[in-house]
Parts: C-alpha cells; sequence; structure tokens
C-alpha cells in the first residue's frame, strides 16, 4: 500500500478525504507535528516517515481579507512553506501533489484550460500561484487547481451571475483518488454553473444576489482533460 503524508491534516477537505476507502495508506499531519516552515525538521521528519509522496493542502486561505491585510503570513505559509516541500521532495525523490486554486485564472472569460495563461485576481491567488512556480520545477509532481466548497453550502446567499466549478469535498476526495498517480496540472471541479444554481441544488432557499466586482464573473475551468481520466 503507497504511503502518502498529508500536511494540513486538519482541514475541511482532509476531513472529507478521511472518510474515503482507497489503496493508499494516507498519514495525516497537523502543523503541530510537521512545521513547513522549519526545513531542517520538516525533512527529517519526512525521512522517517518515508512517504512515496506528499499531498500538500496546508497553508492559509480564509478569510481572503488576510491575505491583503497580513502579506507576510501569506507568503510564508502557501509560498515559503510550499518551496520547503519541493526541496524535500526534490532531496528525497518524493512525489508532491499540490492544491492550488481556480483563482488564478483572471476570471473573465471563462472555460480556462489547463494551458491558458493565469492572472490572479486577488492575493489568495497569487500567493498559490506562488506556490505553483516552485512546484513546476519539480517535475516529480501534480499541480491541481481546486475549486471546492464543503457541505452543506454555509452561506445564506449566492451569486446568480458568477459562473464557477464547485464540487464539494466529499465528492473532490473520490476524484483525487484517481489522480494520485497523474503528473502535470488538472483543472479540478464540477461542471459550470453559476455559484447559486450549484448553492440551490443544495438548499432550495438560497438567496439569489449579484457579483458588483468583488468577485470575478467567470472564473470557470475546462475540465474535459479531468473528464478523459474519471470517465
Amino acid at each position: 500500500m503507497k504511503k502518502i503524508l498529508v500536511t494540513g491534516g486538519n482541514s475541511r477537505f482532509a476531513k472529507s478525504l478521511k472518510k474515503i476507502n482507497s489503496n493508499f495508506a494516507f498519514i495525516y499531519t497537523s502543523k503541530k507535528q510537521l512545521d513547513i516552515l522549519k526545513f531542517k525538521s520538516l525533512k527529517n521528519k519526512i525521512k522517517k516517515i518515508k512517504p512515496k509522496a506528499i499531498l500538500h493542502l496546508a497553508g492559509l486561505s480564509r478569510p481572503m481579507s488576510i491575505h491583503e491585510n497580513e502579506i507576510s503570513k501569506s507568503v510564508d505559509l502557501n509560498i515559503i512553506g510550499t518551496a520547503n516541500l519541493v526541496k524535500v521532495c526534490s532531496d528525497l525523490n518524493i512525489k508532491l501533489i499540490y492544491f492550488s486554486t481556480s483563482y488564478v485564472y483572471e476570471g473573465t472569460k471563462g472555460n480556462y484550460k489547463e494551458v491558458d495563461p493565469v492572472k490572479p485576481w486577488n492575493n489568495y491567488a497569487w500567493s498559490k500561484l506562488g506556490g505553483e512556480c516552485a512546484v513546476h520545477m519539480y517535475k516529480n509532481s501534480l499541480i491541481l487547481r481546486v475549486c471546492m466548497t464543503e457541505k452543506p453550502f454555509v452561506h445564506k446567499a449566492a451569486f446568480a451571475n458568477v459562473n464557477t466549478n464547485f464540487i464539494f469535498h466529499e465528492d473532490l476526495a473520490k476524484i483525487l483518488i484517481r489522480l494520485i498517480n497523474k503528473k502535470g496540472v488538472f483543472n479540478l471541479g464540477g461542471p459550470i454553473k453559476s455559484i447559486y444554481d450549484f448553492a440551490k441544488m443544495n438548499n432550495k432557499k438560497i438567496k439569489k444576489i449579484y457579483s458588483k466586482g468583488e468577485f470575478p464573473l467567470n472564473p470557470s475551468m475546462n475540465i474535459n482533460k479531468l473528464k478523459k481520466i474519471i470517465k
């Protein structure tokens, strides 16, 4: 059974992944157990665990405002911490699987393919793209540009004029299992829908609102490359 070390083992997505049966032996680690900013101890601990791959979920996400107000924290956790893992994986010949975000795309035309130019629209996306840059340097890697959310949909209102590829954590976890042995870059999400249409499937009482510039109108991704794998 392939041993896979997971950073961010207490994250919302990790909790969903723990419920999935697979042929992989996931080892979930917390920040206290594995500090990605302390390179020497990070490398020593990973060397002892001897994983075949690392699934990198640790990082800073919500609230989005923290990436504008505390840039140092965003850079440390999402860029420098990721770069440290790239160095460790390169030194120890371990595959690295990195969770990026659909927000690295500009969000204007939609239906973005993996080969399309990237242009992050906020600091969170810039920090994730910064991590991507380090991961791209290491060929034994998999970058997943993810668009996911927890179930049930946590907000009381949703944008009707914003198209995305939202998918619930538990559904994405099932897909991830089938991608672990792949390399390169994959867009990872569900069918293109407005956020309102997606949320309404789970909550009939969701209120309809409209983005007036606080959110890009079409950050949706083309998932044809993904479909070829999971068909």
